[in-house]
């Protein structure tokens, strides 16, 4: 790809971009492996926590990315990320089988590791090619790592049968080689344009121009960004959504089917409904929030948005417990939390650039990503300990009050000042 900044060139940027977050969207499948793991001889804490290890290194690897991105470039940044990414399914297909800490290292420490170096590109490199539908464009790249799960679930699963073929084992070495493959074309079209250029005919509007956040006028490096109350703000916010986000989708398939089978419905019925719920509705539903709120939030602003998406993710969450025992009522909530949840990765990775500047935005957004890393841990270990101890609904709860904080913790947040000399 020439940078000439043609439209038919940046668009190619979305295509690279949806195929890379398409492959890293494979750690929002891992429900799909759950149930037989658990068949044999994991407990659901163990299933959690190799969840909540991917979720965590990909989090911490991110801060690492974006040091990195401007020293090596986006694209062979995004090169690295899907060699990685592949090789820790590749050696878990191999050589991983039902042992926990062998997929734990495999899966959960060095695909986790991949999906954090490749994941900031497609969103640093999109902003700089679209600064003027930052939103929309930062939703549309994120999307693909949400319709992802819905690929590599049904793949494994009903589309593909791969788990019930070929085993747990040759369905990892499979999508190992895939997401290498896939990677490496996606990386291709993930290069910045030249500095300083902006679309033909687009100049930023008065309001952005004068303000100190928005467009690049005043940009904060990671350290400058650490010392503003902002920061922390945001981490925060960002924490809460995630947590009861990536509980959800680690109880999207144990918890639904004993509330399904406390309603009557048999285990095999419950079993297919459950997978239903996350693989087509949270996981179709994550993809399209992320569009959509990147679109709503180029109208009624980041913060509006995120006070808005957390609000109404704290009262679906809180009322999920009384809806996963009905099919219906599943698929709707299922539906609600997923788009809201989608949100966070376009509305996350905006306000971040809107109120420090794009220049950093591939560093500073991993310290912010941060945030997910948290919730990664805590959501899924909460879930799976209260899920053992037969208390499933006191994790939805104590989630959906947190996003509800969240909601007023984000709408304090104001433009930071920096201090010139």
């Amino acid at each position: 790809m020439n940078s000439g900044g043609t439209l038919s060139n940046r668009w190619l940027v979305v295509v690279g971009a949806i195929l890379i977050q398409l492959c890293l969207g494979a750690i929002y499948a891992w429900s799909v492996f759950t149930k037989p793991l658990v068949e044999a001889g994991w407990t659901k804490t163990e299933t959690q926590a190799v969840f909540a290890a991917g979720l965590a290194l990909f989090a911490i690897v991110m801060v690492i990315a974006g040091r990195l991105m401007p020293k090596i470039g986006p694209q062979k940044l995004a090169i690295s990320g899907g060699i990685v990414l592949g090789l820790g399914y590749l050696l878990a297909g191999l050589f991983g089988g039902t042992s926990f800490w062998l997929i734990f290292i495999f899966i959960g420490i060095i695909g986790g590791s991949g999906i954090g170096l490749a994941y900031v590109v497609p969103i640093a490199v999109g902003m700089r090619w679209f600064p003027d539908k930052k939103g929309l464009i930062t939703g549309l790249a994120v999307a693909g790592f949400g319709f992802g799960a819905t690929l590599w679930v049904k793949l494994a699963g009903t589309w593909g049968s791969l788990i019930s073929i070929y085993g747990l084992s040759s369905t990892f070495t499979i999508y190992g080689v895939v997401f290498f493959i896939a990677v490496l074309v996606g990386s291709f079209w993930m290069v910045f344009p030249p500095e300083g250029w902006k679309p033909e005919g687009w100049t930023p509007s008065e309001t952005t121009a004068n303000s100190p956040t928005g467009n690049g006028e005043v940009h904060f490096d990671s350290g400058q960004m650490l010392k503003t109350p902002q920061y922390y703000m945001i981490l925060l916010t960002f924490a809460f959504g995630a947590s009861a986000g990536l509980m959800s989708i680690g109880l999207m398939k144990l918890f639904p089917m004993q509330a399904l089978q406390a309603s009557g419905i048999e285990k095999a019925v419950a079993s297919g409904i459950a997978g239903t719920a996350m693989a087509v509705f949270f996981s179709l539903a994550n993809g399209f929030g992320r569009i959509a709120w990147g679109a709503i939030s180029d109208k009624l602003g980041r913060k509006n948005s995120i006070v808005l998406m957390m609000a109404t993710q704290g009262v679906f969450v809180i009322l999920f417990q009384w809806m996963a025992g009905t099919p219906a009522l599943l698929f709707l909530g299922a539906t609600l939390i997923g788009f809201n949840f989608g949100g966070n990765f376009a509305l996350f990775p905006t306000i971040t650039a809107d109120t420090f500047g794009t220049k950093y935005v591939g560093q500073n957004y991993g310290w912010v990503f941060l945030a997910y890393g948290i919730g990664g841990i805590f959501g899924p270990i909460l879930g799976g300990k209260l899920g053992d101890m037969g208390n499933f609904p006191l994790a939805f709860i104590i989630c959906g009050v947190l996003c509800l904080l969240a909601a007023g913790i984000i709408s304090g947040v104001k433009p930071p000042q920096k201090t010139t000399a």
